[in-house]
Parts: C-alpha cells; sequence; structure tokens
C-alpha cells in the first residue's frame, strides 16, 4: 500500500511539473519597441516550452495586416511584423481584437496567414484560467 501512494504521488509531481506555462501578451502600442518588446518576450517564452496566446489590439494590431510596412528595431534588425510571423511560426497563437476589423474597415482575409479574429467570449475564459501569466504593451 505504501508503496502504490509513493509511486502515485511520484506521477503526480512530475504531471504537475510537466504541465507548460501559459503567457497572455496584450499588445496594443502604436509604438515599434513597445510592439518589438512583446514579441520579444513572447518568442523567449516559446522557446522556453510555454504555451503563447498574443492579442493584437488597437494601433498594434495594424501589424498583423498584409503588406504593412514596420521599421526594423536593432539589434537584429527585424521590423515588429517579422517577429509576429516568427512567434506564429514557433505556436504562439495569434488574433486581433474583435472591434479591430469591424472599425478598421479591414477584413479577416487582409489578417497575415496564422492571425484570427478574436472572440471575447473565448478570451475572457482563457484569462481566467488558473495559471495564465499576463502581460501588457
Amino acid at each position: 500500500m505504501k508503496k502504490s501512494l509513493l509511486i502515485a504521488a511520484a506521477l503526480f509531481a512530475t504531471a504537475a511539473t510537466a504541465q507548460a506555462e501559459e503567457l497572455f501578451v496584450n499588445i496594443h502600442s502604436g509604438q515599434a519597441m513597445a510592439q518589438g518588446a512583446g514579441l520579444v518576450l513572447a518568442g523567449q517564452a516559446l522557446e522556453q516550452k510555454a504555451a503563447v496566446r498574443v492579442l493584437l489590439c488597437d494601433a498594434a494590431a495594424e501589424i498583423a495586416l498584409v503588406g504593412k510596412e514596420t521599421p526594423a528595431l536593432k539589434p537584429r534588425n527585424v521590423t515588429p511584423q517579422q517577429m509576429l510571423q516568427g512567434v506564429i511560426k514557433a505556436g504562439a497563437k495569434v488574433e486581433v481584437c474583435a472591434l479591430f476589423l469591424p472599425n478598421s474597415g479591414k477584413q479577416a482575409n487582409d489578417l497575415l496567414p496564422g492571425v484570427t479574429p478574436a472572440k471575447p467570449a473565448d478570451v475572457a475564459a482563457h484569462l481566467l484560467k488558473p495559471g495564465v501569466k499576463t502581460l501588457a504593451f
């Protein structure tokens, strides 16, 4: 009986530590450096095996538009849009806030591949999950 309890406790401890961290990054700034900072941290979290979800709102949602020109940032000389494409490729879920498309005159097909319009109820449910860490830029 003791051996079974010890094995069960060990399995539970292993399962608890195996759970991936979850990071929610909300970027709303129109400033390239703020966008870049949020995306750099999202990328670093992905490299550390966290599940990452990025919500782009207000002026920041524009970096999700096909053909949007943004300045390159040092030291790597990449644009916020290139960083965004990198986190998408690395597995981040990326959305634009639900108000962006209808208030900007854009459509979902104007968004980069891998970016979708957010569903507010889904975003709220995600934020209410225990253990989700949030960052805002």
